[in-house]
């Protein structure tokens, strides 16, 4: 009997085990997104689409609105981890002036929930979007003053990215598609999944 009861609880420590990483989206380094946090950007964006007239504008469902959301978490990420490795800093007045900056383009802050929707970026993803473009503008800027030609800084960028990520050894759940390490890219895979729909809470 002990032996019984010694090998269910090996078995239910296992199937928590299982359990956990199942609910995992993607990992970077030991950074964790869950699921339910990649499927909360999803909700947020379809319910920002709800508010608008989309009617003549075709925007990404199904499983590539997963993988272009997920895609969107890991990439900011890394650029976070970027900017820790070199000691890159983003301050509260240059977030401040980015949002600014994208109010005066966009024609005032009351554009840009619909601004977001067609970016497809889910409305708090917004700091994040504006952190990781600092990031990169810094980046851009350093490469430039190391004599890098203005043609080749983004291709740099992209490298820099690629490599970061392949660092950290970034895996993707398969529902969502396929980390690619040579293009630092998530693309499509055959079990991609379809939390395409808001999910009932």
């Amino acid at each position: 009997m002990k032996k019984f009861l010694t090998v269910i609880a090996v078995l239910s420590a296992l199937a928590l085990t299982g359990c956990a990483k199942a609910d995992t989206a993607a990992s970077i380094g030991d950074i964790t997104i869950t699921q339910a946090q990649a499927q909360s950007k999803i909700d947020e964006l379809l319910a920002e689409r709800a508010k608008i007239d989309t009617a003549d504008t075709q925007f990404e469902t199904g499983n590539a609105l997963n993988r272009s959301q997920l895609r969107f978490t890991i990439i900011t990420t890394v650029f976070d981890e970027i900017a820790k490795e070199l000691k890159i800093t983003v301050s509260a007045t240059e977030l401040e002036n980015s949002r600014q900056g994208i109010y005066s383009q966009i024609g005032g802050e009351t554009e840009l929930s619909k601004s977001l929707v067609a970016a497809q970026i889910a409305p708090s993803n917004f700091d994040r979007y504006l952190r990781a473009t600092i990031i990169s503008n810094k980046l851009s800027g350093a490469l430039a003053m190391g004599g890098v030609a203005e043609a080749e800084v983004q291709a740099r960028i992209s490298e820099l990215l690629q490599k970061k990520a392949e660092q950290l050894n970034v895996t993707v759940n398969p529902r969502y598609g396929v980390w690619d390490d040579a293009s630092g890219d998530l693309i499509p895979g055959d079990s991609a999944g379809s939390a395409v729909v808001p999910s009932n809470k």
